[in-house]
This record gives C-alpha cells, structure tokens and sequence, in this order.
C-alpha cells in the first residue's frame, strides 16, 4: 500500500468510494441522506485537488489503484474574539473501500494525516463522525481521538 497527495487520476475512484460512505450515512440516517449520492462532485473534486488549504490523500494498493482517501482541511481562527489562534487539520471525510477494510488501511490513513499535521505545525486534528456509524466511532476511538464537542438533535 501506499499513501500520498490525490490527482486528477484518481478522481473516478474516490467518486465510487465517496458513493461508499454516504450509503453508510443514508442507512444509518436515511431521514438525513439520499441513496446512491456523493458529497462532491466531479468539478468539485478537481477544485479541492488543487486547494492547497484543502489536502486530499489517497491510498492506493500496488495496482495504483485507490482503496483510500481522507479529504483535509486546514481551519485557523485568526483575530476570533473567544477562540485561539490555532491551526487545526480537519479530517472532512475518510473512506475505505469496502472490500479493504479490516486491514489497516484506515489506520495507515489517519497516521500518514497525522504524520502530515505535525509536519505544517498544526495544533490538533478533528473530525465528526456521526453516531450512527458505531464502527468509525470505536475505529476513530482506536487511533486515539476523543470527543471534543457532541452534537445534538431534537426531531420534530
């Protein structure tokens, strides 16, 4: 396996893999998710690509095929009047494909993530995760996070 910085090549992959985990949404929150929908799209995609404040990894297997991705962003809140100026990596969305999980390929992910913040001199890393996808809780849980702030809904 290996790891490093998504291109363009790689953007009918992360496509299928971002189909992937919003059916993981929508069958844990179908109220909240569509079926069959992905976050980005295609433009969408070759735009964060090439944001240098956005970072994009993927893993790819010796194939060079992608079985991995973890889309980042970079948060600072400069001049804020109650939050420090810290920068943050936020981890928006990480994926593995369905047929690689269970083998480390998520953990190798987050680390190279990690591995990444510390280099650019970022304070913490973040992320959400959604209480209806137990195993990225107890997975995330794993790597070491901890809850920061919780999230909460009344439906009406």
């Amino acid at each position: 396996m290996n790891i490093r910085k998504a291109e363009f090549r790689d953007i009918p992959q992360i496509e299928q893999l971002l189909v992937q985990v919003n059916m993981v949404h929508h069958h844990g929150r179908p109220d909240l998710f569509r079926a069959g929908c992905q976050k980005y799209s295609q433009q969408q995609l070759k735009e964060i690509l090439q944001d240098e404040k956005n970072p994009v990894f993927v893993a790819t297997d010796a194939n060079d095929q992608t079985i991995g991705y973890a889309f980042c962003k970079l948060q600072q809140h400069s001049g804020d009047s109650i939050l420090q100026d810290i920068k943050t990596l936020y981890i928006d969305d990480l994926c593995v494909d369905e047929n690689h999980r269970g083998v480390h390929v998520g953990a190798a992910l987050y680390q190279y993530v990690v591995d990444f913040a510390k280099k650019i001199d970022c304070y913490n890393l973040t992320l959400n995760v959604w209480s209806c996808n137990p195993s990225a809780i107890r997975f995330y849980e794993k790597c070491g996070l901890k809850p920061q702030k919780i999230g909460m809904e009344k439906i009406l």
